[in-house]
């Protein structure tokens, strides 16, 4: 897959295009991935993702907390080109952006800039200004500009309704089965393994506190986590903590710490990838260290056996 930093000079092969953040690409996202691949393989052209960076909300609602991001952009970019994507476009989002309505919008840059042919949306898109592009909307529109268009209708998951927020609302919740059965695949953090107080080798449980590559990153609810990571290129079986250490030193700061199960040796400055599979047991703080260590025995022998009853000895 080929990544556009912007609309300058791009040159497609009869596009097909679908719009969104695609954060997450989650089940959702992944029907319409499909839908948009078989549309360039009947027409014989190329599949595109028109994105946006920054995020939309980020530009029109600076003063309200942002939401995590559920991928970074090397992660979104691994999993598009899993499922065949050709393109990704990332667009600068801006207030003038913003204010266009959405009949310029596909003149000016799907029709003039990037040559569209054929357009993907989701069951509920809109965009433009106002957000008065929708379906129908743009219907009206395909036969001036020559270009084809199909609509996918909503992915659930049991009686959900798959969206990006959603999944952030489960992880909010530490409800990591549900946010990793509406994504499709087991929930991930990478970043860098840096230096730490080193508590826990002293009461023999010795974790690597991980610097996310994005701070925007969301981070599940604080808790004890079971998980996969992969250093090296290979795969452990392993306790993520999540919280801000109430037993040993309270500071208020939110830190992911990894203990990995049967692992010999130093992580500093390595790169990690974690994949959450279970919450374990919320956040709590202990009388003193003796304690801790008692309970995070308990954690290691839950993990091992939610690992050995899910076929992962």
């Amino acid at each position: 897959m080929q990544i556009h930093h912007g609309i300058e000079q791009l040159s497609l092969l009869r596009p097909v295009v679908t719009i969104g953040s695609f954060d997450g690409v989650h089940r959702g996202h992944v029907q319409v991935i499909r839908s948009l691949n078989a549309f360039a393989a009947e027409t014989g052209g190329e599949s595109a993702i028109l994105s946006f960076d920054p995020h939309p909300r980020e530009v029109l609602y600076p003063l309200e907390k942002r939401p995590g991001i559920l991928t970074t952009l090397p992660e979104k970019a691994a999993l598009l080109t899993g499922y065949g994507v050709d393109h990704l476009v990332l667009l600068h989002f801006t207030r003038e952006l913003a204010d266009m309505n959405y009949a310029d919008f596909i003149r000016r840059i799907l029709v003039d800039k990037i040559g569209l042919k054929g357009w993907v949306v989701g069951y509920d898109h809109r965009f433009g200004k106002n957000r008065e592009g929708n379906f129908d909307a743009v219907q009206e529109l395909a036969g001036r500009y020559d270009f084809s268009i199909r609509r996918e209708d909503a992915c659930t998951a049991g009686d959900v309704q798959i969206s990006s927020t959603k999944i952030r609302t489960a992880l909010e919740r530490g409800e990591i089965s549900l946010a990793n059965e509406m994504l499709g695949y087991d929930y991930p953090l990478s970043g860098t393994v840096v230096h730490g107080d080193q508590l826990g080798r002293r009461i023999g449980f010795p974790t690597a506190n991980l610097q996310t590559d994005d701070e925007r990153k969301q981070l599940p609810a604080l808790g004890v986590y079971a998980v996969k990571a992969v250093v090296d290129g290979v795969e452990y079986k392993g306790l993520l903590n999540i919280g801000v250490r109430p037993t040993v030193c309270y500071s208020g700061e939110i830190r992911p710490e990894v203990h990995l199960l049967d692992f010999a040796g130093s992580l500093y400055g390595k790169q990690l990838v974690v994949r959450l599979v279970s919450r374990l047991r919320q956040e709590q703080r202990f009388a003193g260290l003796d304690d801790l260590s008692r309970q995070l025995a308990k954690d290691e022998q839950q993990a091992r056996s939610w690992f050995a009853r899910n076929g992962a000895v």
